[in-house]
Formats: structure tokens, sequence, C-alpha cells
């Protein structure tokens, strides 16, 4: 078992982050509270790239497609008007195509963090995944302003600053893909490892 200091999450600043000059405030506030950077590198995705990051399965296109439906009708949107459907399995692809084009439409920085409880202490760092709903002293609620509805209504996916696996299990995943077997770092931080 390793050692609950060790604990790994991947982090990704997304474009609206790199293009608003945060990289290093970002970086800044995980290493505040005492995380370790342990491997990072800007970089420019490929297509194949940023289409094998988001799941593909039809669950998770459905559940975007509700959730753009049920966004729709919170604000009295028509979502016939601007998708010619109705059905969540036929705007899931839209919405997912949307996210990729955002994706690549800016180099990105990814990262690997690593210390106590990374998973939720970086989750907690970054705020809601709403920007309009996240709390001011996060990484989202101090940067963006971004919801759901104007980005339905922009025809774009909602712009958060940076994305942050969800699950220790989704954070492997992602280390992985876009890591490989890349090299990480050891080292200890003044104050936290000694």
């Amino acid at each position: 078992m390793k050692h609950l200091k060790e604990e790994k999450t991947y982090v990704m600043i997304k474009p609206d982050g790199v293009r608003k000059g945060l990289t290093g405030e970002i970086i800044r506030r995980f290493e505040q509270r005492d995380l370790k950077i342990v491997a990072l590198e800007m970089f420019q995705p490929s297509h194949d790239q940023m289409d094998n990051h988001y799941p593909k399965n039809e669950e998770w296109i459905t559940r975007l497609g509700k959730k753009t439906l049920s966004t729709y009708e919170k604000y009295g949107y028509d979502a016939m008007l601007d998708f010619g459907t109705l059905e969540p399995e036929k705007i899931g692809p839209e919405i997912r195509k949307w996210l990729i084009d955002y994706m690549m439409s800016a180099p990105l920085v990814k990262m690997i963090v690593q210390g106590v409880h990374a998973v939720d202490v970086v989750r907690k760092i970054a705020g809601e995944t709403m920007p309009y709903l996240a709390a001011v002293g996060t990484i989202r609620g101090d940067y963006s302003i971004d919801s759901p509805a104007l980005a339905n209504k922009e025809k774009r996916c909602v712009t958060n600053v940076v994305h942050c696996s969800e699950t220790p299990d989704e954070a492997e995943h992602e280390i992985k893909h876009w890591f490989g077997e890349g090299k990480t770092y050891d080292y200890k931080r003044f104050g936290v490892d000694e």
C-alpha cells in the first residue's frame, strides 16, 4: 500500500486558463496546500488524444444530452430550436464535439499533482465544475463565470479553466493516457516532507 503522501491526480489547465495567463497561479494554489507537482508539460493536443480523453460510451454521451436538456428546461429555452431534437442521445454527441473543439483551440498544460488526498484536495481547490456555482476562493470561482445556459446558447462547451480527475481510478487512467510511463520527479518539499 502506498503512503498517503503518494496519492497522485491528473490536472490539465484548459485553453481559457492558458489564455488568461493563469498557469503559475494555478500551480501556486496547489503548492501552497502542500501538494507537489511531480510532472508538468505544455502541449498542443491532437484530435485523437482529446477524443480518447473523453468517454465514448453511450451512457456518458446520453448523460451530456440529458444535462443539456435539463439546462434548457430550467431557463425556458427551446432545445428543439437549437438542436432539432429532444433526444439526449442525439444532443450528447454535439456537446462532446464542442468540448473537443474547445480543448484543441489553444495549448494546454498537463500535470501530475501528488500529496495527501490529492484527488479530493485538488478538486476542492478547483471548485465546482460549473463556474457560476463555484465558491469565491476556488480557481473556477475566482477566474470564470461561465454557465451551461450561456454556453449552450452560444453553441460551445462551458469554459472552466481547469480539468481535475474525479476519482483515484480516473486519475490513474488519465495519468497513463497523458503521460504514459513518463517520468515523474521525486523530491522533498521544505517544511512538508522533512
